[in-house]
C-alpha cells in the first residue's frame, strides 16, 4: 500500500493560499519560472537541543561517585546533569514542583528525585535523554526526607508525620513495612517529635537505622526486631545528622548553631557539644547562639584527622558577612565565604562505601547562583576553574546575538585573545566531575553566541556542536568609570543603576567590526585586533537626536555624546547617538546590519543619524518626520520649531553640512585633530557625570515599558487592540490607515540595512543606499554618493540625498534583505578583516585595496540588468518586492490577532526562508520569495520580557532565548538537525566496575568486628511484611522504557538505544520467566512428594475406612 505524506497535501494547501493571498501586479511575471524553491515542510521540526546556564533557583543536588555525575534539582522541578566539560543533560518533571531531593541509584544509571508535590519519580539515565520509569505518588502524608543505602534496591522516606515508608525502587511499590513514630519514640517524648528530618543506616550494621526528627529527638532503630534500640534527646531543633565511618559515633547539627557528638551506647549526653563560631563567656557558661547549622558531614581519612564540614553556624553579630562553608581538620578551623548563600554541599570521597575511610577529596557547594568545587588536599582550599558555562548571569542578560557558520578562523582567534584573560590561584588539579562520554555528532560548523550584559560588558561563547565555551569578555564601561566594587553582588534584575547596559549588538564576523549601543544612547564602535591596545585619546562624536513638539518636554541644554572604548584585543572607533529624555531608548532599533564604506547609521524614536566612520563626520541628522520630505502620506508639521538646530545634518548640501561640522566637531580630516583630542579630554569627565544622572531616567522609562509590557501580555487578545492606542511603547503594531498625527509624531526607526541596489523605478543599475523601516510600516531610500578609493575616501564627503521612494507595510518594520535573481541572499558590502596593528607593506596594501569590496558612486556603477527582490518583514505581514519595478510580487499577513517580534531571513539546506517569533507563541517559517508557509508551531507564548529581548534566529536552522535569567535555550527548527541530535548528545552512563568492598582483615572476620549485613528482601518483602495501605500511595508507570525512546530521534544512535533497552527488556523478561518455571518446578515436585506420601498412606486403606 503506497503511504500517504499529509506534509505533502499541506504544502499544497499553503501554497494555493500563499498564491490567492499574494498579489501580483500586471505585467510583472512571478519569478516562480526563474527561481526553484528547494524548501518544503519536510525540512522543518522544532525540538529544543540543550540548554546552557545556571540552573535557576537550585534547591537539591546529588552525586554518584562511581559514574562521577552530579545532578542539581531546582524549585521549578527540572533536573540538570553533569558529566565531563561537554557532557550536560536537562530534564523537566511534568508536574513542575519544586525538587526537595535526589538520590542516586550510585553505578546503576538511575536516579530518584523526591518533589514538593509528594511524588517520587524513578529517572533512567542509560539513554541519552533521560526518562521517568515510575512514579509514586503519595496521598496521606508528605515527603520529608529520602534515604537509600549504597547496593539497596529499598528506599526509606520519611514524612511530615514523623512515620519512615519503605519503597521497592525496582517495582516502585509500598513495602508492608512501616516505622510509625510513636512506636519508635515510644514513652521518651510526650508530644508529637515533628517532621523527619534525617534517615540513614549504621555503615556498620545495615540492620540498625537512625531517624532523626525536627524536635531534637533521634532513634535507632532495629530492624529486625522492629523495635527502638536507643533514643537520644536534645534541646535544639536538629538539622543533619553524619556518622563515623565506624559507627560508633555520629554528629548532628542543630539550630543554635552547635554541634553534638554522640557515642551509639551512650544515648543519656552527647560526648561532646561544640560551638564553632560561637562566643565563649569569661564565667565558663554555656557559649552563646549562633545561626543554624544547616548541614554536617563526618569524613575520615586514614592517615590524618577527620573532617566535619558544615555550613551556617555564624555569629549573629556578624551583619553583613558573606555565607560561608567551615572545614574543621584536626586544631585548624578554615572558614569560606561564599558570593551567595548556601543551598547545598556534597563532599566527594575516593569510595562508595559508608563502612570504609572516605578519604575526602574536594567539597561540591551548590549556591543560589554558582556552582563551587573545593579542593581538599591542597593548603589553602583553593576552588577549581569551573569548566561549564554557568557565569552567563555574571550580570544580566540584556540581550543576545546568534551566529550560525561563521568564519573557520573567527572561534581560534577570539580564544587566543580570550586566553590572556583567565584568572589564576585555581586548583592545579583536574574537574573531579568526570563521568559521561562525548557525543558523534557530524555538526561541524562554527557557532558564536554573544551576550550583552547590564554592566556594560559583552561575552563571545563558542557554541559549536551543541556545547558553550567562553571565548573572550570585553568591558565597554571602562571609558565611563572604574569597575564595580569586587565585594558587590551582581543582580539578576535590571535596575536604574545600570547605565552601561547593552541594548543592541550588531556584528559582522567577516570585517570584525562591532557596533554596541547602550541604555545610556551612547553607541560604541569597535575593530578586532590580536593585540593589546590602548588608545589614550578617541574620537567622540555628539549627535542630538530632538524633534520638539508640544505634547514633549523641550530638550535640554545638556547633550549626552557616547564614548568609544579601547579594550585589551579590539581597537575602537566611536560614534554616538542622543534620545530624548522623555522617551525610551527601548524602541530605538538600528544597528542590525553590516556597514559599506565603514558608514555608520542608528536611529531611535525621535529621528536616525548617519556618520562616516573614516572621516569621523555626521552624514544625517534628521528626525523621521524630516525623512519624507514633501512625500509625507501624513501632511505633518512640527508643533514647534527647533531651538537648536544642526545645519550639518539634513538632506541638503553636504559641503554646507561640512563646514559647520568641522567648527563644531574638529573632525580629524579637517587638519585639527589635536584641538578634538583637546576637546575631547574636557568633555570627558562632564559627560561621566551626566551619563549617571541621565541614565537613571531612561533605565526608570525601561523598567515601566516592561511593567506595560508584562500587563499587555497577561490580557486576552480581544483587549490587546485596545492597549495599543494608550501604549506605543512596545508594540508599535499600527495600520498604515491610522491619521492621528498625536501617533505619527512619535513614529521611530525600527530597522535599517545597507545595501547595493535598485533606489528608483527607472533605475537601470544599482548604488550603495540605505532603507530605512519606521514603527509606522514605512520603508524608506536614502542614496549614498560614495567617492572612489584611496586617498579620495580619506577627504572627498559622502553626498547623502532621498531617493523618493516609499513603500509601506501594516506594522513596524522588522527586518529587510535583498535576494538576486537566482533567488540567492545578497549579503551586505564588507571589508576584510585585517590586522590593524601591524606595518604592513605596500605591496600587500595595494593588494588589500584591489580585494576590498567596496560600494562605489552609481555614476561608475556596472549595469545591471538582472532583476532583484527586496524581502520586508513587519510587526503584521512581509512583503516580497520587485527591484526596480517595485511591484509587490507576494504578499502574506503573518498574524493578524498578535505580533511579530523577531524574523530574520536565514539560510538552510543550501536555500534561504523566513524565520519569524511572534508575541502569541508561535515559530513559523516561510520560503523565499513567494512567502509559502513551511512551519507554524504554538511553541513558547510569551510571558516575559526576557523571552522578547533575547530571542534570535540563525542559519542551518537554529535559535535561542534566555528561558530564565541564568539560563540559554537553544532548539532547532531544522528536520536534519533534530534527526542526528541524538548522535550529538552525550551519554551520561558508561560501563564502569564498582570498586572492591574494603577488607574485613582476619581478626574482625574471626570475632565478627566488620560490617554486618541484612537481608532487606527478607524483612521488607510481602511475604514478611504483608501488603501495604492501597490507598496510601499511588502508582504511577513512566515512559522510560521502550516507549519513550520510540519518540527519540531516529538516526543511528536511536536504533541502538531502543536495541540496547529491548534487549534488557526481554533479558529481564527471559529473567522473570526463568524464576517462575522454577518456581513452578519446586510446586510440582512438591506436590509429587504429597501425592506419593498420600499413595502410600492410602494404600492398604478399604475403601469404607475412608
Amino acid at each position: 500500500m503506497k503511504k500517504f505524506n499529509i506534509r505533502k497535501v499541506l504544502d499544497g494547501l499553503t501554497a494555493a493560499a500563499a498564491a490567492s493571498s499574494s498579489s501580483s501586479q500586471p505585467g510583472q511575471r512571478p519569478p516562480d519560472s526563474d527561481i526553484v524553491e528547494t524548501l518544503c515542510s519536510e525540512h522543518f521540526q522544532l525540538c529544543k537541543t540543550v540548554r546552557h546556564g545556571f540552573p535557576y533557583q537550585p534547591s537539591a543536588m546529588a552525586f554518584d561517585p562511581v559514574q562521577k555525575i552530579l545532578a542539581i534539582g531546582t524549585q521549578t522541578g527540572s533536573l540538570r546533569l553533569f558529566g565531563r566539560p561537554g557532557v550536560e543533560c536537562y530534564c523537566q518533571h511534568d508536574s513542575a514542583a519544586g525538587v526537595i531531593q535526589l538520590q542516586f541509584l550510585i553505578n546503576e544509571g538511575a536516579l530518584v528525585s523526591a518533589l514538593a508535590d509528594d511524588t517520587l519519580h524513578l529517572w533512567n539515565l542509560r539513554q541519552k535523554r533521560p526518562a521517568i520509569l515510575h512514579s509514586l505518588k503519595f496521598n496521606k502524608e508528605r515527603i520529608t526526607f529520602c534515604h537509600l543505602p549504597f547496593q539497596s534496591k529499598w528506599l526509606y522516606v520519611g514524612t511530615e508525620r514523623g512515620n519512615v515508608h519503605i519503597v521497592n525502587v525496582e517495582s516502585f511499590t509500598l513495602s508492608g513495612y512501616v516505622i510509625m513514630w510513636n512506636k519508635a519514640i515510644e514513652l521518651s517524648s510526650k508530644t508529637h517529635p515533628g517532621l523527619i528530618v534525617h534517615i540513614s543506616d549504621n555503615p556498620m550494621d545495615e540492620g540498625k537505622l537512625l531517624i532523626g526528627f525536627e524536635s531534637g529527638t533521634l532513634v535507632l532503630w532495629d530492624l529486625k526486631s522492629k523495635k527502638g534500640e536507643y533514643r537520644y534527646s536534645y534541646d535544639e531543633a536538629i538539622h543533619s545528622v553524619a556518622w563515623h565511618h565506624e559507627g560508633k559515633q555520629f554528629v548532628c547539627s542543630h539550630s543554635d548553631g552547635s554541634l553534638t557528638i554522640w557515642n551509639v551506647k551512650s544515648p543519656i549526653r552527647p560526648a561532646q557539644i561544640i560551638t564553632p563560631h560561637g562566643k565563649l563567656p569569661k564565667d565558663g557558661k554555656k557559649p552563646e547562639s549562633c545561626k543554624p547549622i544547616l548541614k554536617v558531614e563526618y569524613r575520615t581519612c586514614k592517615s590524618g584527622d577527620p573532617f566535619i564540614i558544615f555550613s551556617g553556624g555564624l555569629s549573629y553579630d556578624t551583619v553583613g558577612r558573606r555565607p560561608c562553608l567551615t572545614v574543621m581538620h584536626g586544631k585548624s578551623t578554615a572558614v569560606l565565604e561564599m558570593d551567595y548563600p548556601i543551598v547545598d554541599f556534597l563532599t566527594l570521597c575516593e569510595t562508595p562505601y559508608p563502612s570504609d575511610f572516605q578519604e575526602p577529596y574536594a567539597v561540591v557547594v551548590l549556591l543560589e547562583k554558582d556552582l563551587v568545587v573545593v579542593d581538599l588536599g591542597q593548603n589553602g582550599y583553593p576552588i577549581f576553574e569551573n569548566p561549564y558555562p554557568l557565569d552567563i548571569h555574571e550580570s544580566p542578560v540584556t540581550c543576545c546575538e546568534y551566529f550560525a557558520d561563521c568564519p573557520v578562523d573567527l572561534i581560534p582567534a577570539l580564544y587566543s585573545v580570550g586566553a590572556k584573560q583567565k584568572r589564576q590561584g585555581y586548583s592545579k588539579k583536574e574537574w573531579p566531575i568526570n563521568g559521561g562520554n562525548w557525543g558523534l555528532g557530524t555538526q561541524s560548523y562554527p557557532e558564536i553566541i554573544i551576550t550583552g550584559h547590564a554592566d556594560g560588558s559583552l561575552k563571545f561563547w563558542d557554541a559549536s556542536a551543541i556545547t558553550l565555551q567562553v571565548l573572550y569578555k570585553m568591558k565597554t564601561s571602562k571609558v565611563f568609570e572604574k569597575s564595580r566594587n569586587k565585594e558587590e553582588k551582581p543582580n539578576t534584575d535590571i535596575v536604574d543603576e545600570d547605565p552601561y547596559a547593552i541594548q543592541i549588538i550588531t556584528w559582522c564576523p567577516e570585517s570584525r567590526m562591532l557596533c554596541v549601543a547602550g541604555v545610556s544612547a551612547h553607541v560604541i564602535v569597535y575593530k578586532f585586533s590580536r593585540q593589546e591596545v590602548t588608545t589614550e585619546a578617541i574620537q567622540m562624536l555628539e549627535i542630538r537626536l530632538h524633534y520638539e513638539i508640544n505634547d514633549l518636554e523641550s530638550p535640554d541644554t545638556d547633550q549626552i555624546p557616547t564614548l568609544g572604548t579601547s579594550c585589551p584585543g579590539p581597537n575602537s572607533q566611536t560614534a554616538n547617538s542622543q534620545s530624548h529624555p522623555s522617551t525610551s531608548s527601548s524602541s530605538s532599533d538600528g544597528l542590525r546590519d553590516n556597514v559599506p564604506c565603514l558608514n555608520l547609521v542608528f536611529g531611535n524614536c525621535n529621528g536616525i543619524a548617519m556618520v562616516d566612520y573614516i572621516q569621523k563626520t555626521v552624514l544625517l541628522n534628521l528626525g523621521t518626520i524630516e525623512l519624507y520630505g514633501s512625500n509625507d502620506p501624513y501632511q505633518r508639521q512640527p508643533k514647534s520649531p527647533r531651538k537648536t538646530r544642526q545645519t550639518s545634518g539634513g538632506l541638503c548640501d553636504i559641503n554646507e553640512g561640512s563646514t559647520t561640522l568641522d567648527d563644531r566637531c574638529k573632525s580629524p580630516t579637517s587638519g585639527s585633530a589635536s584641538s578634538c583630542n583637546s576637546e575631547d579630554e574636557q568633555k570627558l569627565p562632564n559627560f561621566i557625570e551626566r551619563v549617571k544622572n541621565k541614565s537613571r531616567k531612561f533605565s526608570k522609562t525601561v523598567v515601566s515599558d516592561i511593567a506595560k509590557m508584562s500587563r499587555k501580555l497577561s490580557l486576552p487578545t480581544e483587549l490587546k487592540p485596545d492597549l495599543d492606542v494608550r501604549d506605543n511603547s512596545f508594540s508599535r503594531s499600527r495600520s498604515s490607515s491610522v491619521t492621528s498625527i498625536d501617533k505619527e509624531s512619535r513614529e521611530a526607526i525600527t530597522a535599517l540595512h545597507f545595501c547595493e541596489t535598485y533606489t528608483r523605478k527607472a533605475d537601470t543599475c544599482t548604488s550603495p543606499c540605505l532603507w530605512v523601516g519606521t514603527t509606522l510600516g514605512t520603508v524608506l531610500v536614502i542614496v549614498l554618493n560614495l567617492p572612489p578609493g584611496g586617498e579620495q575616501r580619506l577627504t572627498q564627503p559622502v553626498i547623502v540625498s532621498p531617493s523618493g521612494t516609499i513603500l509601506r507595510l501594516k506594522g513596524a518594520i522588522l527586518r529587510m534583505a535583498f535576494l538576486d535573481t537566482t533567488g540567492s541572499l545578497i549579503n551586505p558590502a564588507h571589508e576584510p578583516w585585517r590586522e590593524p596593528n601591524v606595518q604592513e607593506e605596500k605591496d600587500d596594501k595595494d593588494k588589500c585595496r584591489k580585494l576590498r569590496p567596496v560600494s562605489v558612486s552609481p555614476s561608475s556603477s556596472q549595469e545591471i540588468n538582472e532583476t532583484q527582490y527586496t524581502v520586508i518583514c513587519s510587526e503584521k505581514q512581509a512583503k516580497v518586492i520587485s527591484l526596480p519595478s517595485q511591484n509587490c510580487i507576494y504578499k502574506h499577513n503573518i498574524t493578524e490577532t498578535s505580533f511579530v517580534l523577531r524574523a530574520d531571513i536565514v539560510g538552510l539546506n543550501g536555500s534561504i526562508c523566513l524565520a519569524c517569533f511572534c508575541a502569541n507563541g508561535h515559530i513559523m517559517t516561510f520560503s523565499l520569495p513567494s512567502l509559502r508557509p513551511l512551519l507554524d508551531v504554538n511553541y513558547l507564548p510569551l510571558t516575559d520580557m526576557r523571552i522578547a529581548r533575547t530571542f534570535c534566529f540563525t542559519n542551518n536552522g537554529q535559535a535561542l532565548y534566555l528561558v530564565s535569567p541564568t539560563e540559554i535555550q537553544r532548539i532547532t527548527y531544522s528536520q536534519g538537525t533534530c534527526e542526528n541530535l541524538q548522535e550529538m548528545l552525550g551519554e551520561l552512563f558508561t560501563p564502569v566496575e564498582t570498586p572492591e568492598a574494603p577488607n574485613r582483615g582476619f581478626f574482625k572476620g574471626l570475632f565478627g568486628g566488620g560490617a554486618q549485613s541484612l537481608d532487606r528482601e527478607e524483612l521488607f518483602g510481602e511475604s514478611a511484611a504483608g501488603k501495604p495501605s492501597r490507598s496510601l500511595a499511588q502508582h504511577i508507570p513512566g515512559t522510560g522504557g521502550i516507549e519513550g525512546v520510540k519518540g527519540a530521534a531516529s538516526g543511528v544512535a536511536g536504533e541502538l538505544a531502543r536495541a540496547r533497552i529491548a534487549l534488557d527488556e526481554r533479558g529481564q523478561k527471559l529473567s522473570e520467566l526463568e524464576e517462575r518455571t522454577a518456581a513452578m518446578m519446586y510446586s510440582a515436585d512438591t506436590f509429587s512428594k504429597h501425592a506419593h506420601e498420600m499413595m502410600l498412606k492410602c494404600k492398604d486403606k478399604k475403601w469404607y475406612q475412608f
